[in-house]
């Protein structure tokens, strides 16, 4: 088993955890309760077979996570690891394709097809396995006209904070225009805008660029509400949820009242701010954004009519006793991304084009990075201690001076 798919299954077993975890989860029950009711549910595991869990394992995990944090619920490593009679990723990727693409063909033909094209051998995944997976991705795909739609909001805040992205004005620099994004968080229960900024780009790492300002100012929230965009769904917001111990929910497609109140915001970001600015004004995004950052500070300190006479930043304050604050440390471990690499074998790894050096007893081997986006910290993670190994820029000139290390053939004694 590779470290993505423990990664993969450790992040299965926070989102069984995560209600609890987070405080979601009805605080007038025990959490005996909320072990016997985890295990009345059916889980689509990381191989997209459905199964259940005994309250008994559900419980085990949640203790180890107490214990040891988000790393005690990666699986342990076996070194007998043999063929696997269930779907992998490449199986289930290559269904979903001859599906999306061939929406009318059955499961026999599909199972056929990945026999013929060497994904899998006869015999190593049964056809009733494909069927059932194809029975499940019919249900996720089967929408009904009618949504129990209904107008609510978190009784208190940092319960949840909801996140998107919207197109803003266009920059104009050195005679080109530049398409510029808004990215922004706000407060469901305050209605505060708790972070925002604006990139040339919408991708995860300004995501998190604008969640790491949030979370270091307002503390972690229990929840983060997203759209199903690649920038806010991924494997590395997920670690990041895990990590600060907040539950993630994503809103089905075509519900946009699931975030209505961010996209409200942004309709009244482009009626008062966008709609004046003289785009002449600013010859930089680094000008634009004290710009949007000064209308945000404003718009907070305004009365809000469905805080009924409150301002924003009011309310929020209102109750910063509940306000739950990571320390630095924990802010700056838990926003580094992270990646694997294979490697070479005269220890160098690349990441974003850029040569890097590690020990090399790595040499050759498949390992796990750690970086913050700018790449000036960057980490290799031991397999075996879980420490976290600082490494640095490939300096060919220096290596040339260095008195490479003799390994001994034999280990008697003359």
């Amino acid at each position: 088993m590779n470290d993505e798919t423990r990664q993969k299954i450790a992040l299965f077993r926070y989102s069984i955890l995560a209600p609890l975890i987070s405080g979601t989860y009805d605080s007038t029950k025990s959490k005996k309760a909320f072990f016997r009711d985890a295990a009345l549910r059916i889980y689509t595991n990381p191989r997209g077979i459905d199964t259940r869990l005994s309250a008994a394992t559900i419980e085990r995990w949640y203790y180890r996570y107490q214990r040891d944090d988000f790393d005690a619920l990666l699986p342990k490593r076996r070194n007998d690891t043999g063929h696997s009679r269930k779907l992998d990723d490449d199986m289930i990727e290559q269904i979903k394709y001859l599906k999306k693409e061939y929406p009318r063909i059955p499961a026999t033909l599909i199972h056929q097809k990945l026999i013929s094209n060497n994904t899998i051998i006869k015999g190593e995944v049964s056809l009733s396995t494909i069927n059932r997976y194809i029975n499940q991705l019919n249900r996720e795909n089967r929408f009904t006209n009618n949504k129990d739609m209904r107008r609510y909001e978190r009784p208190h805040i940092n319960e949840v904070w909801c996140g998107d992205s919207s197109v803003g004005p266009y920059l104009t620099i050195d005679g080109k225009k530049h398409k510029v994004w808004i990215i922004a968080l706000l407060d469901d229960a305050s209605r505060m805008i708790i972070g925002i900024d604006v990139f040339f780009n919408d991708n995860m790492v300004n995501v998190m660029s604008v969640l790491k300002s949030a979370v270091s100012k307002y503390g972690r929230p229990k929840r983060l509400n997203f759209d199903n965009g690649s920038s806010y769904k991924n494997k590395q917001i997920s670690l990041l949820a895990a990590r600060i111990g907040t539950t993630l929910n994503y809103n089905p497609p075509y519900t946009p009242t699931g975030k209505a109140k961010i996209e409200r915001f942004f309709k009244t970001l482009k009626q008062q701010w966008m709609s004046q600015l003289n785009m002449k004004d600013f010859p930089s995004l680094d000008a634009l954004r004290l710009s949007i950052v000064e209308y945000v500070r404003s718009y907070n300190q305004r009365e809000h009519s469905s805080l009924n006479g409150m301002a924003p930043i009011d309310r929020f304050f209102s109750e910063s006793v509940i306000i739950k604050r990571l320390s630095d440390e924990q802010i700056e471990k838990s926003f580094l991304l992270e990646i694997e690499r294979r490697v070479s074998a005269d220890s160098v790894v690349i990441i974003d084009e850029t040569d890097y050096e590690v020990h090399y007893r790595y040499s050759k081997q498949r390992i796990t990075l750690r970086y913050s986006p700018d790449l000036k910290e960057v980490f290799v993670i031991d397999k075996h201690s879980g420490e976290m190994i600082p490494i640095r820029l490939l300096n060919k000139h220096e290596n040339s001076k260095i008195k490479r290390e003799k390994i001994s053939l034999t280990g008697g004694e003359n």
